[in-house]
């Protein structure tokens, strides 16, 4: 059998989705898309990486757990995947009163919209289950 399908240069490519994320932010009347994109799996992993801690186990000298903070990785992870609005303009930032993209995308959405943008982004990679989905049927 051939590998030749899953050489890099023979797979399909993901192309960027547009979205209306809120009827709110529009042009001549009509609602202005946002383009999103998928991150890699390097980039995921990076992203977890920046959320996650180590917490010491009590009563046990030197021993520790990893906690992920799954907000704050969802979050990083919406602004990473966020092609169009840039947030990162400064003037974007400033017009919200924001310090940096994950901020500004919290002021710019309501709350339903942006729940709903997070399971956008998390559809986009892949992810057919929401991470706070499986973190309740973990607990379960």
């Amino acid at each position: 059998m051939s590998l030749s399908a899953f050489l890099s240069q023979n797979a399909i490519k993901i192309e960027n989705e547009k979205h209306v994320v809120s009827d709110r932010f529009v042009i001549n009347g009509k609602p202005v898309e946002w383009e999103v994109q998928p991150i890699t799996s390097q980039d995921d992993e990076l992203l977890r990486k920046s959320c996650t801690k180590r917490i010491p186990i009590p009563g046990k000298n030197n021993q520790f757990t990893a906690e992920t903070d799954f907000n704050k990785y969802v979050g990083l992870l919406a602004v990473k995947c966020t092609v169009y609005p840039n947030l990162n303009d400064a003037e974007l930032q400033d017009s919200y009163k924001a310090m940096g993209a994950d901020e500004t995308l919290k002021k710019m959405l309501l709350p339903g919209e942006y729940a709903d943008y997070l399971s956008l982004v998390q559809k986009i990679n892949g992810f057919e289950q929401s991470f706070e989905d499986k973190v309740e049927e973990a607990k379960n």
